[in-house]
């Protein structure tokens, strides 16, 4: 059976939604019917505002309709239809939301002043309707203008509805007991509506304050401020505030902004960008702005604590984007708006932001975290932001003069400026990799045109300021130079080397980008020039030719009217040819780059980074950064979110690897540690190895593998040996810091040479040796080329001849416990004699690591002396006289390529606790077998005839 209560919400909703049709009928339609065909803004403004009611009033006589169909069902079969099932009970919060967009809706045309507007345009219509609008405001006076009774006739029956809502809501709530289903719906819609109630009046009131602020308001103050959605909450000329530094006549408080009125200039503040600072007094209080910060005084703290709540709240209704519910202020003590905050936002204060909008974090009036920044020419920041400054990583394009061309940097900021590593892509399609400073290129560096480009050149070195100064490397592709050396301001300036790609070489003091003075010239064909040279590279002065030959002319040489060169001196034919292995001493650089000295700009960014402890938020900065290759500048979290040491996650793997090094520091786990390490790009150390890999390859690969610049080249790769040696014992330190262990003794001198020569010259070498090995086949090439040909006519002696003519002592032949026929012999023997020996020599090729190689050289010689002892039966140790050419024999059956070069360098770059010892024996063996094999006898030897093969066969 249905309650009083229920016939009664019935009742309501039948005078509701007649009150409504009516309304449209009698009001809304008339008044749309006026405002139609507008003729200027205003007009346009209060026609859209008329529609948007008219359809919000639609809404909610729909909404009536269906909450009355409920009713109506529930009445008619009361035991069918459970009275949890009402739409006003099951749909509150929809219904709810119904009224409020319609209250709205209302207010702004209240605030519009829409129905006076509209009425005017049909006055006489309005006269007549005076009896019908009477009946809407229930017998009240409908005397006044017909404005202000349009207005009451479309508010008094919205009010007067909710209030019977959450009457007759109550009446229903305590007719239920507590244990029915419905009990929680009806006080949930008592409660709900009761807000409603609240709400409506306070909007109401702020409707009826703002529409008459505005005509208090000059032209063009009411111009800048006026928007319909806007409402006032507080006003300075009812509750006083004074306002420093800014002496502003009147504040006014919005609901979206607040705004100072000085004289005809108005300074409006969006809610969402102001920060409230409570002040030190009890009559003042701050407020931070992204431009501007304001002191304001009231003169009482109840006036100050009124303004500075009403502040703080209309903040937090503008960050939600919507209006407190069921009013503002409704919670005694509610949250502080956030101090970090996502909004955009026009700059105006002249400076390098004017007109610039950043959208993205704040914090506390200056943009914090990730955000963008773009300014009216084109420019354009994506990144991180601290204090109101780029820091962090961050892309900035810079617009250029050409179409569709610009600018692109892709880098760490430190308070505004590029700072720290970067990938700049110019314009002029030339990219930048490498380190900055204050906006400027400043450490190491690359930058490299592109390989179509005019003039294609990359420069590979030190920066300074902007420019290259100190030790660097250009490459001209197009004139086929390389220049290795000392800069300043940008040009050639100090000692320094030009290799070319013909082979020439020039060696001497350069100045504003041309050799002058004394230097070296050597030519292709090793002929050394010492002397004075021009600016041009030309011979003048004295000087000395030195030819291949051996042969010197001395004297003075310059160019006469015709072409050549001519000279005046004195021509040596004295002199001793010299000595194939004489090019090993024609190095350039050795004196004039002191190798400790020549990549300071690389390990300086890492020596910064240990000094300050190993920071994980400045790991990025060191370990550089892998950005999208496509200038397209994207949203901001997908230029962001690129293939980059994330700065949250740094901390964590900083630790993790410091936590390594602290873990392993046995000699077997330092070495895989280590290997790990140097194999990693993100690790410190992996770094720091990949960036020495790109100078070598820069100084020596290309045109740059020269023959002459091999001594520069390995005692480079031992200084970064060493090097990265120290790094890691920097970086073991802090970890030991951190954990607060006592530091470790340091090393001295020879501990660190055998560490480096042990543990990381085996390590690191694989990453140089592909362009290292190429200068020693370079320097070598002559010497190789006599062992080679040595090589191919040993290599046409049966073994047993090949055993003869080495004068290796028959007994020590391997033929004796070898049962064969004379015609299985000849093939098989040859085949089978030191075989063991043999395979074992050729290892020495398979490894780059020089204690690798000589191990080899150790197991090869083992394995002679192993057949030797099983050829006579007992163990034997070999003197050297026939060590040697069994030693020969077992070379020149191997056949190894280059092996000139492969032991100049195992002789460069084998420990220095071997000298003396048993690899040094070995090693010096191997050496006299390769000198042998190069002499004339061998090489110019008579060969086996026919005769002889048929013989042997």
């Amino acid at each position: 059976m249905c309650s009083p209560e229920e016939a009664a919400l019935l009742r309501l909703e039948e005078v509701s939604s007649a009150t409504l049709a009516r309304i449209n009928s009698l009001v809304l339609q008339p008044l749309l019917a006026a405002a139609a065909e507008p003729t200027d803004a205003q007009g346009r403004e209060c026609l859209r505002l008329l529609q948007q009611l008219h359809r919000s009033s639609q809404q909610l006589w729909e909404e009536t309709e269906e909450s009355l169909h409920s009713l109506r069902e529930r009445l008619r079969r009361p035991g069918a239809v459970a009275l949890e099932s009402l739409l006003l009970l099951r749909q509150a919060d929809h219904v709810l939301q119904v009224h409020v967009e319609y209250l709205e809706a209302y207010t702004s045309c209240v605030v519009a002043q829409a129905f006076q507007k509209a009425a005017k345009r049909r006055s006489q219509y309005w006269r007549g309707q005076r009896k019908a609008l009477r009946q809407l405001l229930s017998g009240a006076s409908t005397e006044g203008p017909v404005g202000a009774t349009l207005v009451q006739a479309l508010r008094q029956p919205l009010t007067h509805h909710v209030q019977q809502y959450v009457l007759l809501l109550l009446s229903l709530g305590d007719t239920i007991r507590e244990c029915h289903p419905a009990r929680e719906l009806v006080v949930h819609a008592a409660t709900i509506f009761g807000d409603l109630q609240s709400f409506v009046g306070q909007a109401l009131e702020q409707a009826v304050a703002t529409q008459a602020l505005w005509p208090m308001l000059s032209s063009r103050q009411r111009d800048a401020l006026y928007t319909p959605a806007r409402r006032l909450l507080q006003d300075s000329q009812e509750l006083p505030l004074t306002v420093s530094p800014l002496r502003a006549e009147r504040v006014l408080l919005f609901n979206d902004a607040l705004v100072l009125l000085q004289g005809h200039s108005v300074h409006t503040f969006d809610l969402k960008l102001v920060w409230v600072d409570p002040g030190q007094d009890g009559y003042t209080f701050h407020l931070l702005t992204p431009e501007e910060e304001f002191s304001f005084c009231a003169k009482d703290p109840q006036g100050r604590a009124v303004w500075q709540w009403k502040v703080t709240q209309a903040v937090c209704q503008a960050l939600r984007g919507k209006k407190d519910f069921p009013v503002l202020g409704a919670v005694l003590d509610p949250p502080d708006p956030p101090p970090c905050r996502y909004v955009a936002y026009t700059f105006r204060a002249e400076g390098r932001l004017c007109q610039a909008t950043y959208e993205g974090e704040w914090y506390r009036g200056r943009p914090h975290g990730k955000g963008t920044l773009k300014w009216p020419d084109g420019q354009e920041h994506v990144g991180e932001f601290c204090r109101g400054r780029e820091h962090g990583f961050g892309i900035r394009l810079v617009p250029q003069a050409s179409e569709d061309k610009y600018d692109c940097y892709k880098c760490h900021w430190r308070e505004g400026s590029m700072c720290g590593y970067g990938i700049c892509e110019y314009s002029t399609d030339e990219v930048y990799k490498g380190y900055f400073q204050e906006g400027l290129r400043h450490g190491f560096g690359v930058l490299e045109s592109a390989p179509q480009s005019p003039q294609p050149c990359k420069y590979t070195g030190h920066w300074e300021r902007g420019q290259r100064s100190g030790y660097g490397i250009e490459e001209d592709s197009d004139r086929g130079e390389r220049y290795i050396g000392m800069w300043q301001a940008d040009q050639r300036h100090g000692p320094g080397v030009m290799v070319t790609q013909a082979g020439v070489c020039y060696q001497g003091n350069f100045q504003a980008d041309k050799m002058m003075g004394s230097g070296i010239l050597l030519s292709e064909d090793d002929s050394l020039y010492e002397g004075s040279f021009t600016r041009d590279l030309t011979l003048v002065g004295k000087g000395k030719v030195t030819f291949p030959n051996g042969f010197t002319l001395e004297g003075s040489f310059g160019s006469g009217s015709g072409r050549g060169l001519h000279t005046q001196g004195v021509l040596d034919t004295a002199a001793v040819p010299p000595d194939p292995s004489s090019t090993r001493k024609r190095q350039l650089g050795l004196g004039s780059f002191p190798v400790e000295r020549r990549w300071q700009g690389v390990y300086t960014p890492f020596r910064d980074f240990v000094r300050a402890g190993c920071p994980g938020e400045l790991q990025e900065a060191l370990l550089g950064l892998h950005v999208p290759s496509p200038r397209e500048l994207r949203k901001s979290q997908e230029c962001l979110c690129c293939e980059r040491t994330h700065p949250e996650d740094s901390a964590g793997r900083m630790d993790d690897i410091l936590d390594e090094l602290l873990q392993h520091r046995e000699p077997e786990a330092l070495q895989q540690c280590l290997r790990k390490a140097l194999n990693n790009s993100l690790h410190p150390l992996g770094k720091l190895l990949q960036t020495l890999m790109l100078t070598f390859q820069a100084t020596y690969a290309g045109i740059g593998a020269n023959k002459h610049l091999q001594g520069l080249a390995q005692e480079e790769v031992k200084q970064h040996a060493q090097e990265l040696w120290v790094a890691y014992r920097s970086m073991l330190k802090v970890a030991l810091q951190r954990k607060g262990l006592a530091p470790e003794a340091e090393d001295d001198a020879e501990t660190r040479d055998l560490q480096v020569h042990s543990l990381v010259l085996p390590l690191v070498l694989p990453s140089f040796y592909s362009e290292l090995f190429t200068l020693y086949l370079l320097l070598h090439e002559r010497e190789d080329g006599l062992y080679s040909q040595g090589i191919a006519n040993l290599s046409l002696f049966p073994d047993t001849k090949l055993l003869e003519f080495l004068d290796v002592q028959k007994h020590l032949w391997p033929l004796k416990d070898l049962t064969l026929t004379t015609n299985q012999r000849y093939s098989l023997v040859r085949d089978k004699c030191f075989l063991s020996a043999t395979e074992c020599l050729q290892k020495i090729m398979t490894t780059v690591d020089p204690r690798e190689k000589l191990e080899v050289l150790e197991k090869t010689y083992g394995e002679i002396e192993a057949t030797v002892s099983r050829v006579l039966g007992q163990e034997h140790k070999l003197p050297m006289d026939d060590l040697l050419p069994l030693l020969i024999y077992v070379v020149s059956r191997a056949r190894i390529q280059h092996l000139g070069a492969e032991i100049h360098l195992i002789r460069d770059m084998m420990d220095p606790t071997h000298t003396g010892g048993l690899y040094d024996f070995l090693l010096t063996a191997l050496e006299s077998c390769y000198e042998h094999i190069q002499k004339e006898d061998m090489r110019l030897h008579r060969l086996p005839s026919r005769s002889d093969f048929t013989e042997l066969w």
